[in-house]
């Protein structure tokens, strides 16, 4: 049986033009936009920005979200043209599967668990702190954090309660169905937006062009020596860093099966959720760089960055300070909301095609959700969330999302050369230059991220291949099923 055997899109096709059976398409391109726009402002814009500017780019981290938007723009036209021609859940995974095989369909799947799963889990551990910090530390330490966690007076960790409740009640909405948890997605996504300009707008008053010059980390900076730290080089890193606050928009495409007219849509939904949050974190990141020197970042604020800025440089306006906490939970919510369904729609295509258990796609009678897949991520990520400490970084998420947008610019380009006369209701300009950009672009922030964080990604991949060889590829639907195969023209 061979590792690089495709699924025949004739079928894939087939099966999305099944609208009695599969998923229920209820989304429309504003409840796609709204959901991009909701994974992607989160934790990396209020927590990144300052992280980046203070490590790699100072005032140049302007220009590290502009690197960093590139290479998802060229990752969105990729996943655009994909989305709209193979309307079906899966995203990247069901993309590979059609252009690469099924060893590279099940590698991406796996490393998308990484910015998923684990990465709800994550914001949901910081959902909870922050929760806590705006409550001004009512919640018992016991109570807030894993049993792995001593607090500095002594207090021993049992539970993080807040991170598991959050979870259930996103998990609950998601099961009550797609259209209720876009409609409260784009409550949250209108409530955080406004905060976010509310800052910029105000903050704008408060920028000091001292704070922005010079505009990159001068070479010789103590603890910027690096070639990735200071510079053109650390705008580079930065863009690594930054990129993280940019995850999100790909979660679109793993809703294309439940857009109403996904040919139309998804690129609508892909890139307009991608240029939206672009403007607003140019803006953002000038401002926030502005208001107070790029090197105290380094050493104040820390997660609370925006917060910082606002009560030592902004007088005055320390309600707005509350209001960006505020910002940071709805954006957490968000994010967590949309992580959860991404990561329930991937394990629904890998289940429909052999690779898990049949659990992951069986559809709820009348919500026709995938219930018992959102159920078990739920145990899943609630025992990662409720029991272990905070200790992924956001740049273990960001390497496996760089993965997964290098293998989407790779399999356009080879189906525009295998399929040339495919019908492609949206269709990526200037291929093979946008993909081989994509591809360099992503690749180059892969390699900026630092080698811990390499290493373990690599130790997660090998974990994941020995569940492919011990399990998915003997119970493949592909395994002696030549008509679900792509036949070589």
């Amino acid at each position: 049986m061979s590792l690089f055997r495709t699924k025949s899109l004739s079928k894939l096709l087939e099966q999305a033009a099944d609208t009695g059976h599969g998923l229920k398409r209820t989304l429309g391109a504003p409840g796609l936009v709204a959901l991009g726009v909701g994974a992607i402002i989160g934790a990396g814009l209020f927590v990144r920005t300052a992280a980046a500017a203070g490590e790699a780019a100072g005032p140049g981290v302007t220009a590290s979200f502009l690197v960093a938007a590139i290479g998802c723009a060229f990752a969105g036209l990729c996943y655009a043209e994909f989305a709209a021609m193979i309307p079906i859940a899966g995203s990247a995974y069901t993309y590979s599967y059609v252009t690469m095989g099924e060893f590279v369909a099940w590698t991406i799947g796996w490393a998308l668990v990484l910015e998923y799963a684990l990465g709800a889990a994550t914001v949901a551990i910081s959902w909870s702190e922050y929760l806590n910090y705006l409550m001004g530390g009512r919640i018992p330490y016991e109570w807030c954090h894993s049993p792995f966690e001593v607090s500095a007076a002594g207090a021993h960790g049992i539970l993080n309660l807040p991170a598991l409740f959050i979870l259930l009640m996103l998990t609950l909405l998601l099961i009550k169905g797609t259209q209720e948890s876009a409609m409260v997605n784009g409550i949250i996504v209108a409530l955080k937006v406004a905060i976010v300009i509310a800052f910029i707008a105000i903050g704008w008053q408060f920028v000091s062009p001292a704070n922005h010059t010079p505009y990159l980390i001068p070479a010789g900076t103590p603890g910027h020596e690096g070639l990735f730290r200071h510079g053109w080089g650390g705008v580079l890193g930065g863009a690594g860093i930054v990129f993280f606050a940019f995850i999100g928009f790909d979660a679109v495409s793993t809703a294309a099966q439940e857009a109403k007219n996904p040919s139309r849509d998804m690129p609508i939904g892909i890139l307009g959720s991608l240029a939206v949050c672009t403007v607003l974190y140019i803006l953002f990141g000038y401002v926030l760089t502005g208001v107070a020197p790029w090197q105290e970042f380094l050493t104040a604020g820390k997660e609370a960055s925006v917060s910082y800025a606002i009560q030592h440089h902004m007088a005055g306006y320390g309600w707005l300070a509350t209001l960006v906490t505020v910002a940071i939970l709805l954006g957490f919510s968000s994010v967590i909301l949309v992580m959860l369904l991404g990561q329930s729609r991937v394990f629904f295509s890998m289940a429909n095609d052999g690779l898990l258990p049949k659990l992951f796609s069986d559809l709820h009678p009348k919500f026709r959700t995938p219930y018992k897949c959102n159920m078990v991520l739920f145990l899943m990520v609630g025992a990662f969330a409720a029991f272990i400490p905070e200790s992924m970084a956001g740049d273990l998420t960001s390497i496996g999302t760089l993965f997964a947008f290098v293998l989407v610019c790779i399999g356009v380009w080879m189906m525009r050369r295998s399929r040339p006369h495919q019908p492609r209701p949206f269709r990526a300009p200037l291929v093979p230059l946008v993909p081989i950009l994509g591809i360099v672009i992503c690749s180059g922030m892969i390699i900026s991220l630092d080698r811990r964080t390499q290493m373990t990604a690599l130790g997660w991949m090998l974990a994941g291949f020995v569940i492919y060889f011990g399990y998915s590829r003997s119970h493949s639907k592909l395994s002696g099923a030549p008509e679900l195969q792509e036949v070589a023209e």
